[in-house]
C-alpha cells in the first residue's frame, strides 16, 4: 500500500462517501424469525408449568417466560422501527396496528401462564412474517416453514 494513499484515508478534511441503505445496516440483518422463536419459547413454557406440580420449577417457568416475552417484543420493536418505511405503510396501511397489537400480544402473555395467549401471540408474528417477507419478495429457498 502506497503512503499516499493510507495518508489520504487518515485525512480529517477528506470528504466522505455517502452510504445509502434500506435499514441502519444493510438488508440482510432483520428477520422476523427471531421474534418467533421466543414466541415459542413463551408457548412452551407455559405447557410445561402446567405440566408440573413442581412449584420451584413452575416459578423458574414464569421468570422464563416473561422474560422470553419481554425479548419478542425487544424483536418485533427493532424489526418495526428499524427494517419497515413508509413506502411498506403506503403497501400495508394495517402494518402499525398489526405491530401494536403483536407486541400486546407479548405484553399480555407476561401477565398469564394460559398457552393461549403464546398461540395468539405466535399468529400474530406470523402475519407480521408475511408481510415482511412480501417485502422481500419471499423466503429465501434454504428456509423452510
Amino acid at each position: 500500500m502506497r503512503i499516499a494513499t493510507v495518508l489520504r484515508a487518515l485525512n480529517p478534511l477528506r470528504e466522505l462517501a455517502a452510504a445509502d441503505a434500506h435499514c441502519d445496516l444493510m438488508c440482510g440483518v432483520y428477520n422476523p424469525a427471531q421474534a418467533r422463536i421466543e414466541a415459542e419459547s413463551v408457548l412452551e413454557v407455559a405447557k410445561k408449568y402446567h405440566d408440573s406440580d413442581d412449584e420451584t420449577f413452575r416459578q423458574r417457568c414464569v421468570f422464563i417466560k416473561e422474560e422470553r416475552a419481554e425479548l419478542v417484543k425487544h424483536h418485533l420493536s427493532v424489526l418495526w422501527t428499524d427494517y419497515f418505511k413508509p413506502p411498506h405503510l403506503e403497501q400495508y396501511p394495517d402494518l402499525h396496528e398489526k405491530f401494536w397489537l403483536a407486541i400486546k400480544a407479548a405484553g399480555d402473555a407476561k401477565k398469564t401462564m394460559d398457552p393461549a395467549a403464546g398461540e395468539d401471540l405466535l399468529a400474530k408474528i406470523d402475519d407480521i412474517a408475511a408481510i415482511f417477507w412480501a417485502t422481500k419478495g419471499g423466503k429465501p429457498a434454504w428456509m423452510t416453514d
